[in-house]
């Protein structure tokens, strides 16, 4: 496929990326410790500011078009991870994953989704390249993950299910307690994984599944395997700093997976009608912004309302106490 990047500019691409992650693992969070709210925002806003430095040095190099499509790749990436966070927040705590290690099993989660992603746009490219009838079978793909997020709505996913996981667990022996931030050990002269490792597992085979649904949703955008690459590595380098930043208030976006629905939707319909109508990109990047900002904002404006479980021995006091009184 015809890209716009030299081999130059991958294997500089490719140092850049791999140093940001030596610097973060073996400088920044050498020590495990447990991510603040400061700490969080702060590389939040680094990833973001090297993005949009990355964007504007597009732009200049390679032109407006380019630059949009990169930008919307990121924009629909990024809104796409915040599934990933719900995720993590269901294996953290089901889990119990101390605080402290959660920023180590992400960083290699992160790692290892950065290899599959570059595994899975290589073989997008060339199914692009070779069939051009595959991009109606990516649309298809989205509008089926639309119409089905769409109506799971706020159904809790459940990550254990995975096959993946599944095979994981079954092929290994582990460890019931934690290990500090080792993820296997040694027992009686046999290794053991622990619990991080599993978790781990989990996160990976999670990737897997997303990847399904990004990926094709960027080739609808740009078919420049660079900047369906370097759109979707950008977003995942963030996703930590994300997690970490919204981990504790992303249950009060409750309509933020309807939002996401729309926008697969949305990719998914547009990929099918392209040979009939080209949406102009300037349009499509307007469409999905407005769609998940309208989200967050109704989450805002209508919270949901959560319903308190009583227990019928404690209805049964209310009824017997009714101005709450006590005998003692």
């Amino acid at each position: 496929m015809e890209t716009i990047a030299s081999p130059t500019l991958w294997t500089i691409f490719s140092v850049f990326v791999l140093g940001m992650l030596a610097l973060d693992l073996g400088v920044f969070n050498r020590k495990a410790h447990e991510v603040r709210m400061k700490e969080a925002l702060t590389w939040s806003i680094v990833w973001v500011a090297l993005s949009l430095a990355f964007n504007w040095w597009i732009y200049h190099k390679f032109g407006s078009q380019k630059a949009l499509e990169f930008l919307t790749g990121y924009v629909i990436e990024k809104a796409l991870s915040v599934d990933n966070i719900f995720v993590f927040v269901i294996l953290f705590a089901s889990f119990a994953v101390p605080k402290m290690y959660q920023h180590r099993v992400l960083f290699w989660g992160v790692l290892g989704a950065i290899i599959m992603r570059a595994i899975f746009i290589g073989l997008g490219a060339a199914l692009v390249a070779r069939f051009d009838w595959i991009m109606y079978v990516f649309g298809a793909i989205l509008i089926y993950t639309g119409i089905k997020l769409m109506k799971e709505g706020d159904a809790e996913p459940h990550p254990e299910k995975n096959p993946i996981y599944k095979l994981g667990r079954r092929l290994m022996p582990a460890t019931p307690e934690y290990h500090g931030k080792a993820f296997f050990v040694m027992k009686d002269g046999r290794r053991y994984a622990t619990p991080l490792f599993l978790v781990l597992i989990a996160i990976e085979a999670t990737d897997v599944v997303f990847a399904v649904d990004s990926i094709p949703a960027i080739f609808a955008i740009s078919k420049d395997p660079f900047i369906v690459y370097t759109s979707n590595i950008f977003a995942i380098l963030g996703l930590r700093a994300m997690y970490f930043l919204l981990a504790g208030v992303i249950d009060k976006f409750h309509f933020l997976k309807y939002g996401l629905a729309v926008v697969l939707l949305f990719v998914g319909v547009k990929m099918v009608i392209a040979e009939w109508y080209h949406f102009p990109i300037g349009w499509s990047l307007a469409i999905i912004a407005s769609v998940l900002t309208i989200s967050v904002v109704a989450s805002i404006i209508w919270p949901r309302h959560v319903e308190l479980e009583v227990s019928s021995d404690a209805l049964e006091d209310i009824r017997d106490n009714p101005e709450g009184r006590s005998d003692d």
